[in-house]
């Protein structure tokens, strides 16, 4: 079944969209999605190609996550997705023991919240403050985009400890994320984000505090801006 997978996306690779996407995810050199190779095949198709090979068996699975092609690990992770209600565990591990491999911001965003985040609501989340604290982007965004299932469910404590950890954090996309999921968290309680902005907002980058007040009417959002609160 591998084997029909790897024929599946080989038919529908796009060289051309591929090209765009190279540099839409900064695949050159020194930027974080370095050396990552695509065929520029769409979402949607994707999709298709994860549900009709949903019954992948997960050491396939691995292999998909090891692949170094973008869209056969994208495939790889929706699968887990799809597998992920039926084989909690067994999912989550193979998910944590390849996590190296999901490296880029789309595969976290979709695999994080509905993979580690589910599976951690009604357990121990320690590993998410190890993950915080990694040298590797990608298992930090984990961390961080973990805590929006979370946030879904109204439980603000982890997502904003883990906020405070990566105040100091030195690249710009877990900047954006941070920024987010405090965003998420003003959405459900706009008293429990601006309690921790009143603490936290004059040592934040710039980018992670305008994610976090994007949604504020814009005299506040000036204020914040300007250091004014």
């Amino acid at each position: 079944m591998y084997k029909d997978i790897v024929n599946a996306l080989e038919k529908l690779k796009n060289t051309e969209k591929a090209k765009i996407y190279q540099r839409f995810f900064k695949t050159g050199k020194g930027e974080y999605g370095e050396g990552d190779v695509f065929y520029g095949i769409v979402v949607p198709e994707l999709r298709k190609v994860s549900k009709k090979f949903k019954d992948l068996d997960l050491k396939d699975v691995e292999k998909l996550l090891n692949n170094r092609v973008h869209e056969f690990r994208m495939v790889g992770v929706f699968i887990l997705i799809l597998k992920f209600s039926k084989e909690q565990k067994k999912v989550y591990d193979v998910y944590m023991n390849n996590l190296r491999n999901v490296n880029n911001w789309d595969l976290v965003d979709l695999s994080a919240p509905n993979i580690t985040g589910v599976y951690l609501l009604d357990k121990n989340r320690s590993v998410l403050y190890q993950l915080a604290k990694s040298e590797n982007l990608w298992e930090r965004r984990v961390a961080m985009l973990s805590c929006f299932t979370f946030i879904r469910k109204k439980e603000f404590e982890d997502a904003l400890k883990i906020s405070r950890i990566l105040l100091e954090d030195e690249q710009d996309l877990m900047h954006k994320a941070v920024g987010w999921m405090l965003r998420e968290i003003g959405k459900r309680d706009l008293e429990v984000e601006e309690k921790f902005l009143k603490e936290c907002y004059l040592n934040m980058p710039r980018t992670m505090l305008r994610y976090a007040i994007e949604k504020f009417p814009e005299e506040k959002r000036q204020r914040y801006l300007k250091g004014e609160i």
